[in-house]
């Protein structure tokens, strides 16, 4: 064995973020062998049989090398206790136990320290599990899970049902009976270890063999990793029998975080110029293949406070060529460390990896076996410098709902909101007039009398009335109708169907509905080209508004309720009067080069803002509300197209958001979101709904910079302005577990309390929407799912008022 080698990196970069502590060359190649580390040692195997303890809180970094084995270890684990402190080993000849606290002791006394034989001749052994109080070991041989006892050293019960072979094993913390097991045949399995029956067997997940496995005590979830770089996320909670909540493609999500760190101006890592060859740059500008990145080892993360929010739940990802910090809240990258980027670390391609959960002087040691060679490394790992120096930057000023600043003049909005004062010029007979006063010399009277004043009053014209008994309470009957009585706080959920109402004598589709802003009237865009507009109670005769030639597909009400805005497939798009019934203003197919996909009011309602395909368009209109009836002909009203926005990839924008009922430069467009701020102009950040708040609810500042998004296939995520990050994901699946929800686009909508936002409306297939409470933690699922019979939900909408 070669002498402990301690490298230090000659990069600045590479001194601040990784060192690596420890290299060594093994006889033999320990690639793909489970390894062990944890925040005291890192064991892995020596030379083929021998296991080999690195200290890492030992100022000297000894190491500590127990023999025992006859053929090559294949697998290490420690024990979760901290004493005594138990390490696990396996070969094919024994499965042995080694207490650390009398190996040392033997080693002090000159004695040669032996471990406890487990069992004999299982087989090849792939991973090793203790139980959370180390009284039960379980092993992974084959295609069987033995369950070995510590104190008795015998086989408790062999779990068999895998059709290859066992990859990875785990014990539940939450649960103690339950452990689960992956295997080469592309499946999960849950055990009962007590009893020693089947819980739960999954179904084929994917194309290639499943390695890794972790639990998440918090979310009450567990994750799985495979060859092909693959993440599923399995919920745990009862009642979700183990349905999957997300799947992430760590290489799409590898690409998005390197388009993003591009985008905000960070570039990669420096490397050392010296051990680069003349070829490095040419291998980089050629086309290269892409490259799988096998998920070789999961563990937690605990990021340093003021560098993530609070309570982030991040992980460890270790991969062949790199090291990933993923955020499980909303499942994207947040850090990633190139073993390329730093070339003086001796392994360049892993075969096995691990990193400890816990932290060391905040950082983190990550012990590495090299692909191809006999090498074997130990890293040393800062996560704060790590994050810091990928830290994506976003814009140059802080976007936000909440105009903190005045209209600059270059803005749209600086029209109709900013007047300048113009002085009327003085005619020629004004001027003369002023001229000739002004000639005039001026003359003082010393006295002057004046008619009427120097007699008594005949008539009285006002007494007051001083005899007015006052209590103290005013007389003041009438009331402020811009008062609105506050919802309350702990409101009961909707749990029932309360009222069903049938809008056509047909089937027709609810293409989209709103409540107005006082919470009286509903309007509702049908696909029969109707627009109708109910009683909030849904009692009563709609009123209808016709007009269209083709299905409904946006509707809108203004801020004071006069208004109704309503876009068609016919390509038009009509402003309504709610109280005369007719149309106001009308843009027709001369105008719009495209149908009108959204129309919403804005900037209370001093504006119209709509998508016309791959465009959006900002409208300064104006409505006549003085009409002469004998001049009906004469139409006043008219409209003028202020600002026009097109999309670099000329995708249709398909939904957009606004702010109406406060003063709001930023609106939200779909396609791949994207922020447009009116005062500053576009700027880089499926369905998309902003908290634009309501006349009966008190929000936080800081509660309007959240919306949520939505698309086909996908999950509901949660965004935050500020941060122009997705703040956390939810996926809603389907009534039956063979398959995801998404044939149709799922409608959002914002309920929301006195204080912050508490829940999410989701609309999905076959009559259900879920409720999605959005908690503290960053995270949301699925709260509580409504069925209504078996018709499709298009859209969803709340109502937050007191009847």
């Amino acid at each position: 064995m070669e002498e402990p080698q301690e490298i230090f990196p000659t990069g600045g970069y590479e001194s601040e973020i990784v060192m690596e502590k420890y290299v060594v060359d093994s006889k033999e190649c320990a690639s793909h062998v489970q390894l062990a580390c944890n925040a005291q040692f890192c064991a892995f195997p020596l030379d083929g049989n021998q296991l080999c303890l690195w200290g890492c809180r030992d100022p000297a970094h000894q190491l500590l090398i127990l023999q025992g084995h006859f053929q090559s270890i294949t697998a290490v684990a420690f024990g979760n206790q901290e004493t005594p402190l138990l390490i696990c080993s396996a070969s094919q000849d024994f499965v042995m136990l080694w207490d650390l606290e009398e190996c040392r002791e033997k080693i002090i006394q000159g004695l040669l320290p032996r471990g406890t034989v487990m069992s004999t001749l299982l087989g090849k052994v792939l991973c090793i599990r203790f139980s959370l109080s180390d009284h039960v070991i379980a092993v992974g041989s084959g295609n069987t899970v033995f369950m070995l006892d510590v104190k008795s050293h015998s086989v408790l019960v062999e779990l068999a049902g895998h059709q290859g072979l066992v990859t990875a094993v785990e014990f539940c913390p939450w649960q103690a009976h339950v452990l689960i097991s992956l295997s080469e045949d592309r499946s999960f399995k849950v055990w009962d270890h007590f009893m020693g029956s089947l819980i739960f067997s999954s179904s084929i997940l994917t194309a290639h063999p499943l390695l890794s496995l972790l639990f998440h005590e918090e979310s009450k979830q567990f994750v799985t990793g495979c060859a092909d770089g693959q993440l599923w996320v399995f919920s745990l909670i009862e009642g979700h029998h183990y349905r999957c909540v997300a799947h992430v493609d760590l290489s799409k999500k590898s690409e998005t975080f390197v388009t993003r760190r591009a985008k905000s101006g960070v570039h990669s890592l420096p490397v050392d110029e010296c051990t680069c060859s003349a070829g490095a740059g040419e291998l980089d500008l050629a086309a290269k293949p892409e490259a799988a990145r096998p998920v070789l080892s999961l563990s937690h993360c605990r990021l340093p406070q003021g560098l993530s929010a609070e309570n982030t739940r991040c992980l460890w990802i270790g991969s062949t060529t790199e090291l990933f910090i993923f955020n499980l809240a909303n499942f994207e990258v947040e850090a990633v460390l190139h073993f390329k980027d730093f070339r003086s670390l001796s392994v360049q391609v892993a075969g096995s990896c691990a990193v400890s959960s816990e932290t060391v002087d905040h950082k983190v040691y990550c012990l590495l076996t090299s692909m191809f060679e006999n090498k074997i490394a130990v890293l040393e790992i800062s996560p704060a410098a790590l994050l810091r120096s990928q830290q994506c930057l976003g814009p140059g000023k802080a976007l936000s709902v909440l105009a903190s600043s005045c209209v600059l003049p270059t803005s749209p909005l600086y029209f109709g909101t900013v007047k300048e004062k113009r002085t009327k010029p003085a005619t020629q007979k004004q001027s003369a007039v002023q001229r000739v006063t002004g000639d005039r010399p001026v003359v003082f009277h010393t006295k002057v009398r004046s008619s009427g004043y120097a007699s008594a009053s005949h008539v009285t014209m006002f007494s007051p009335k001083t005899n007015i008994k006052n209590d103290g309470k005013s007389s003041l009957k009438c009331k402020n109708s811009y008062k609105r009585e506050e919802y309350p706080l702990e409101n009961f959920l909707p749990s029932r169907l309360n009222k069903q109402v049938a809008l056509a004598q047909q089937p027709t589709a609810v293409s989209c509905i709103q409540y107005s802003g006082n919470g009286q009237w509903l309007a509702c865009g049908l696909a029969n080209c109707l627009s109708l507009v109910l009683d909030a109670s849904l009692s009563g005769t709609p009123a209808a508004f016709s007009g269209h030639d083709g299905a409904v597909s946006s509707i809108c009400w203004s801020h004071d309720g006069k208004w109704l805005l309503s876009a068609a497939r016919d390509w038009t798009l009509r402003l309504w009067s709610v109280h005369r019934k007719e149309v106001m203003l009308l843009l027709v197919m001369d105008v719009l080069p495209r149908p009108v996909q959204a129309a919403r009011f804005y900037y209370l309602d001093t504006f119209i803002l709509l998508s016309c395909g791959p465009e959006l368009w900002l409208l300064k209109y104006h409505l006549d509300t003085c009409k002469d009836e004998l001049k009906r002909y004469k139409v006043k009203n008219s409209y003028k197209l202020i600002h026009r926005v097109s999309l670099s990839n000329a995708a249709d924008v398909t939904s957009l958001s606004a702010v109406n009922d406060f003063y709001s430069f930023l609106c939200l467009r779909d396609s791949w979101i994207k922020f447009f701020s009116h005062s500053v102009g576009c700027l880089f950040a499926p369905l998309v709904i902003l908290l634009d708040g309501s006349s009966f609810t008190t929000q936080l500042s800081q509660a309007y910079n959240l919306f949520l998004t939505t698309a086909i296939g996908d999950g509901v995520g949660l965004w935050d302005l500020r941060t122009l990050r997705l703040t956390c994901m939810s996926w809603a699946p389907a009534l039956s577990t063979t398959g995801w929800q998404g044939t149709q686009i799922p409608w959002l909508q914002w309920p929301s309390t006195r204080r912050c936002p508490r829940y999410g409306l989701q609309g999905w297939d076959q009559g259900m929407f879920s409720l999605l409470p959005m908690a503290s933690q960053c995270t949301f699922c699925i709260w509580k799912s409504l069925c209504w019979q078996n018709f499709i939900i298009s859209v969803v909408t709340y109502k937050l008022s007191i009847d």
